[in-house]
């Protein structure tokens, strides 16, 4: 498909430089598949699922991947984007036509990494030499990365740290947040928990590669990033069994989406994952493991409009996007939430 089909015009004001506080006073909007659009509050989450439906988190936690630092005299940006090995990490480095493989880069806090290839998207791998964990070398030297949409607008400060981390935030690796779980707090868990409703969670390291534009005009000629990811046995298993009887599976985000459809095979059964995962879900997927999501609102022509678009149809989010913008809902990573009930 054309990439400028998922195309929309959004207000600079609509962009949401800080989370709703609490989390979960933020806006929701519903979209079910045919009918008005309904304007809720993220608390009212319980109310509009069913007594035993089971919602899928990501128990990501991001990591300050952002780094600032100097190769010689020139001054260089890395963004960790994805774990190689205990001490390599791939990175997006601002200023790269600057470095070369070999080049010692000095980052703060007595940091330093060696840039040893550079890829074929343009990445370097970093090798970070030492025997402290890189994820402790990070929490000394690195910041949050938040999104380009954000930190182009305002500076990174201490609030990110906490802002940036949803509660279920357990196992370090992402870049990115899964900000559709920013939304949740231990009363609105409480809420959903009494209401019958069940959850899960699985893991995926969400990349820095989410922010990237999508660059090709058809969607066919898009690279998609790939992310490691992780859903054990028995999580499968009730996943499995709550369809079977009936009861909905609704992710919480489209990184546990992605995950979950990338463990579903043809006869739409989740099996247990450790991996990566690099599907692009366009409009004429089949969708195999999930009935429902909760999601915030994205970008232009990404390829989690993209992925949106395939759950409802095209006409229909956009539709409910421009809904959504006429009402004023907060948009991007610390933005309000919508309910995809196809």
């Amino acid at each position: 498909m054309r990439v400028d089909l998922f195309d929309f015009e959004l207000p600079s004001e609509r962009i949401a430089l800080r989370p709703a506080r609490p989390r979960d006073a933020a806006r929701m909007l519903l979209v079910p598949p045919t009918g008005p659009f309904g304007d809720h509050g993220v608390r009212d989450l319980p109310r509009l699922l069913n007594p035993g439906d089971v919602l899928v988190f990501n128990d990501t936690r991001v990591i300050p991947a952002q780094l600032e630092g100097y190769r010689g005299e020139a001054r260089i940006g890395a963004t960790l984007h994805k774990r190689i090995d205990l001490r390599r990490w791939q990175a997006f480095v601002r200023n790269g036509k600057r470095v070369h493989p070999g080049d010692r880069i000095e980052f703060a806090a007595g940091v330093e990494a060696r840039a040893e290839e550079r890829l074929g998207d343009g990445s370097w791998v970093l090798f970070f030499p030492g025997d402290e964990p890189v994820e402790v070398l990070l929490e000394r030297a690195g910041t949050v990365p938040l999104p380009p949409y954000i930190a182009g607008r305002r500076a990174i400060d201490e609030a990110d740290r906490s802002d940036y981390q949803t509660m279920f935030a357990a196992k370090d690796g992402a870049v990115a947040a899964p900000t559709a779980s920013l939304h949740f707090t231990p009363e609105l868990l409480e809420a959903v928990a009494a209401a019958g409703i069940v959850y899960e969670t699985l893991t995926l390291h969400v990349g820095a590669g989410t922010f990237l534009p999508v660059k090709a005009e058809d969607t066919t000629n898009h690279t998609m990033h790939a992310e490691w990811g992780t859903i054990d046995a028995g999580t499968a298993d009730r996943l499995n069994a709550a369809r079977a009887a009936g009861r909905r599976v609704v992710a919480v985000g489209t990184t546990s989406l992605r995950l979950l459809e990338s463990a579903a095979g043809e006869d739409k059964v989740i099996r247990p994952f450790e991996g990566d995962t690099s599907i692009f879900i366009t409009p004429g997927y089949r969708f195999r493991a999930i009935d429902g999501l909760m999601t915030n609102f994205h970008l232009p022509k990404s390829t989690l409009f993209m992925l949106v678009s395939a759950l409802m149809g095209l006409e229909r989010m956009q539709a409910s996007y421009a809904h959504a913008i006429a009402a004023e809902y907060r948009f991007y990573s610390y933005g309000d939430s919508s309910l995809l009930l196809p």
